[in-house]
């Protein structure tokens, strides 16, 4: 496995053990389809949320939140209109964005932030 990607792998199992904590419900993890990936489904309370996870080993060449341009942010939201047609049962009224900021050699050990809504 490259280090990018178990880098990636740090931060996704880190995300997903975050939001259970938070009282999240994750329902899907890596969801992918021919437009791109979702990092990780959860439903909190009766929301869907849809949460990109971003990942830095340390903030050297910036925060990881800065990753997501328009770009990502607009085919993140076409991906999740694929999963939404292909889980049907999983409607809700209500959906967010949420993005989980990882820097895994932050002071003190691993960081996480969770930004609730920002895309």
């Amino acid at each position: 496995m490259r280090v990018k990607d178990a880098v990636g792998r740090f931060g996704e199992d880190l995300a997903a053990r975050h939001l259970t904590a938070a009282g999240l419900q994750v329902l899907d993890r890596n969801w992918r389809c021919r437009d791109g990936e979702l990092d990780i489904v959860a439903l909190d309370g009766a929301v869907l949320a849809f949460v990109e996870v971003k990942t830095r080993s340390s903030v050297a060449f910036g925060d990881p939140t800065e990753a997501i341009d328009p770009a990502k942010a607009s085919r993140l939201r076409r991906v999740a209109l694929r999963w939404l047609a292909e889980h049907p049962e999983r409607r809700t009224r209500e959906l967010r964005f949420d993005v989980v900021a990882v820097v895994r050699c932050a002071p003190g050990g691993p960081e996480v932030r969770h930004l609730i809504g920002v895309l």
